[in-house]
C-alpha cells in the first residue's frame, strides 16, 4: 500500500511538473500573432496580441474584471461568459461552477488564454470599474503583522465605492516578484472622503503583495488600484445587524459603521471581532469613536488564545461561538461576515440555526 501511495503522489508530481513546463514552453515559443475579442455581440471590440490569459489582457485594454486572488485561480470570482473561440472548460475551473453557469458558458477568465479570436459577454457594470492613480500619503503598523496603507487619490482624485467593497492593488515588478502582480483588499475607510482610501493588510509569508507592502512600499510611492468591486455592502432595512470579522476582515465592517455614522442610521447593531491575542487588536480607538457617534451599537471583542500577560476579561474563544450565544433569535437579524472561508462557513452554519436565513446573511471570503 505504501508503494501504490508513492507512486501516486510520484506520478501526482511529474504530472504537476510537465503542466509547469508546457505552460512555460507554450508562453515563450508559441505565437498567436493578433487576435479579436468581440464584446457583448461587437459593442466594442480589441485587437490584441494572443498568447496572454484573458484576465490580464482584458486588464491592459482597461477593462477589469473582479477577481480577489490576483489571477491565481483560487477565487472563482473573475466569471465572465466566452462563447466563441475559448475551447473546453479546463478542471481547474469546473469546481467554481454549478450547473447553469456551465450551461451559460461562463468561464474563470484567469484560466481561459487568448489563442485565437474570441466572442465574450461581461456585464455592462463592469465598465465602470477604472484606474486610479494614488500616492501613499502614511503607513502605519497596527499590529506586528498588519499594516494600514493609506492612499491618496490623484488621478482621478477621488472613488466612488459602496462600503463594503474591494480594490485591486497593482504592485509592481520588484526583486522579490518577476512582473506585476495585483491582489485585491478591501477598503477601511469612509466613503464620505472619496479623496483618499484606507486599506488593511496582513503580512503573509512569502507573499508577493504583502511582502512588497511590509518591506518595500515607502512613503510618497505612486500606487495604481482600481474597482471599485464587491456586492457585499449595506442592505437598506430596519432589521438589527450582526457583523463578525477577524483580522483584517474588520476593514470593511468598519467602512459600513462610518457609513451609518455618517447618514444617520440607527439600526441596532453589534460588531464582533475575533482574534487571537490581545495584541492582535486593532482600530480601538476608532471603534471607540464610533460608539459615541451610534446609539444602538455595541462592540464585543473576541480573543482565542489570549496569552498570560493579557490579563483578558472579555469573551474568549471562537468568535462565531460567542455571537451565537448572543443572538438567540435570528428572526430579525441581519448579518455581515468578513474574514477567512473557515469561520464565514462556520458563522453561516450557525446563524441559520437562530433562524438568519440565507437572503439576510451577507459574507466576504477572504481567497
Amino acid at each position: 500500500m505504501t508503494q501504490v501511495l508513492l507512486g501516486l503522489l510520484a506520478l501526482s508530481g511529474l504530472t504537476s511538473v510537465l503542466a509547469v513546463l508546457l505552460e512555460v514552453a507554450d508562453s515563450y515559443l508559441a505565437d498567436y500573432g493578433e487576435c479579436t475579442i468581440r464584446i457583448n455581440d461587437g459593442d466594442k471590440e480589441l485587437q490584441v496580441q494572443g498568447g496572454n490569459k484573458l484576465l490580464g489582457t482584458l486588464m491592459d485594454a482597461g477593462i477589469f474584471i473582479p477577481s480577489a486572488c490576483g489571477g491565481r485561480g483560487s477565487c472563482g470570482l473573475c466569471k465572465l461568459r466566452v462563447l466563441d473561440g475559448g475551447g473546453p472548460i479546463l478542471p481547474t475551473e469546473t469546481p467554481y461552477m454549478n450547473a447553469a453557469e456551465l450551461q451559460d458558458q461562463v468561464r474563470l477568465s484567469c484560466q481561459v488564454k487568448v489563442r485565437n479570436d474570441l466572442a465574450i459577454r461581461i456585464p455592462p457594470e463592469l465598465f465602470l470599474i477604472r484606474a486610479y492613480q494614488t500616492r501613499v500619503a502614511e503607513l502605519r503598523d497596527l499590529t506586528h503583522q498588519i499594516r494600514e496603507v493609506r492612499l491618496h487619490l490623484e488621478d482621478p482624485p477621488e472613488i466612488t465605492f459602496k462600503p463594503g467593497q474591494y480594490i485591486q492593488l497593482v504592485v509592481p515588478e520588484y526583486e522579490g516578484s518577476p512582473e506585476p502582480v495585483y491582489r485585491a483588499y478591501s477598503v477601511a475607510s469612509a466613503a464620505s472622503r472619496p479623496g483618499e482610501i484606507k486599506l488593511v493588510i496582513t503580512r503573509v509569508p512569502n507573499g508577493l503583495a504583502t511582502t512588497y507592502v511590509h518591506h518595500y512600499l515607502k512613503e510618497r510611492d505612486p500606487v495604481t488600484i482600481n474597482g471599485p468591486y464587491g456586492d457585499f455592502y449595506l442592505r437598506q432595512s430596519d432589521r438589527e445587524m450582526v457583523l463578525i470579522g477577524t483580522g483584517s476582515g474588520l476593514a470593511p465592517l468598519l467602512s459600513i459603521l462610518y457609513q451609518m455614522a455618517d447618514e444617520g442610521i440607527s439600526r441596532k447593531v453589534t460588531l464582533y471581532f475575533g482574534v487571537k491575542e490581545k495584541r492582535d487588536l486593532f482600530y480601538q480607538d476608532e471603534i471607540q469613536a464610533l460608539a459615541e457617534r451610534l446609539p444602538n451599537f455595541r462592540y464585543v471583542p473576541v480573543l482565542s488564545e489570549p496569552a498570560p500577560e493579557d490579563q483578558w476579561q472579555g469573551e474568549t474563544g471562537y468568535v462565531t461561538g460567542v455571537m451565537v450565544r448572543q443572538v438567540s433569535d435570528g428572526s430579525r437579524v441581519e448579518a455581515y461576515l468578513c474574514g477567512n472561508p473557515l469561520m464565514i462557513d462556520a458563522a453561516v452554519k450557525l446563524l441559520k440555526q437562530v433562524g438568519v436565513t440565507d437572503e439576510r446573511i451577507f459574507h466576504d471570503k477572504f481567497a
